[in-house]
């Protein structure tokens, strides 16, 4: 069985792969086009080589492993046609993600970003505007393994944790979920609104100024998710009424130079950073290894996809 990888994982991880009983191929994915060493390939690990890679001609292509939790870039009506088993990276991503939620929040309630300022102008100025975590209400938009990795991380600090999900099914290390119908909850009585979903044809706008005008004075907005979630001119409308803001995705990437969001005091930007890690290719490849380990023994994959759902 013959396996093409786009990303250079190797030649130590790529002969643990050629252990397991697979011949493997690579291809550098910036520069990747069609041969016939390419097309016979069984399986494909990659990111997004499809700007010039044609799975058409890819005949024998039975399973697309991604390294990425999003799949807007699989070529959805091939794989429809042919039932290509899709697989991603599900949780790769979500500790440094984690991570970010805690720094961000930790920055807000601190103010650190007015401090950092002070420093780099030299200012020695005590700064008396800054509040505790503790006894905070914190709520997730979306219950999945980001959502949950920050939630155990932010557990220490004495916080209440609600989640939202399809179901309000009750979810460990969450004191307490709503259903989507129920989401109003989530955003009336929480000191921080984090949103951590994937897009869907449900989810894209979901957040707007509806769910922006329920939220109380002086409380914390963060977008983690996908950007197209999150209404942004309507969250620019609203942006007088948090503490602060933190996103790092945003309905056009790269954010315009021209954004009132640069502009604004209370609005800490990162630019799609948050899933960048030292440890996430040892991490992808772990993941890849597995289930290549698997699919040899004709065992159910983790996290294999639904292409019409998105996720």
């Amino acid at each position: 069985m013959k396996i093409l990888f786009t990303i250079n994982y190797g030649e130590n991880k790529f002969q643990m792969v050629r252990n397991l009983g697979y011949e493997v191929i690579y291809y550098n994915e910036e520069t990747i086009k069609n041969n016939e060493d390419i097309n016979s390939a069984d399986i494909l690990v990659t990111y997004n080589p499809f700007s010039t890679l044609d799975i058409t001609q890819m005949k024998k292509l039975k399973y697309i492993q991604t390294s990425s939790v999003g799949i807007d870039q699989i070529p959805k009506v091939e794989v429809l046609k042919r039932n290509i088993t899709i697989a991603n990276n599900k949780g790769g991503y979500s500790i440094p993600m984690a991570e970010w939620i805690v720094m961000s929040i930790l920055e807000i309630y601190k103010n650190s970003m007015k401090l950092h300022k002070q420093q780099q102008n030299k200012v020695w100025k005590m700064n008396m505007d800054t509040t505790e975590l503790s006894d905070r209400t914190i709520g997730f938009i979306g219950t999945g393994t980001i959502a949950t990795e920050a939630a155990k991380r932010l557990e220490p600090f004495g916080v209440k944790i609600w989640g939202v999900n399809t179901n309000g099914s009750n979810k460990e290390h969450f004191d307490k979920c709503f259903s989507t119908e129920e989401m109003h909850e989530v955003f009336k009585n929480c000191d921080a609104v984090i949103c951590t979903i994937p897009a869907t044809k449900d989810t894209i706008g979901l957040i707007n100024k509806d769910k922006f005008n329920l939220m109380k004075s002086g409380t914390i907005f963060m977008n983690v998710g996908r950007g197209n979630i999150v209404r942004e001119k309507d969250l620019i409308e609203c942006i007088d009424k948090f503490r602060g803001v933190a996103i790092d995705v945003f309905e056009e990437e790269p954010l315009s130079y021209n954004s009132p969001l640069w502009e604004l005091k209370n609005v800490i930007i990162t630019p799609h950073n948050s899933w960048v890690s030292d440890k996430n290719k040892e991490r992808t490849f772990n993941m890849i290894y597995n289930n290549l380990k698997k699919y040899i023994a004709n065992e159910p994959l983790n996290n294999i996809v639904d292409i019409n759902k998105g996720y």
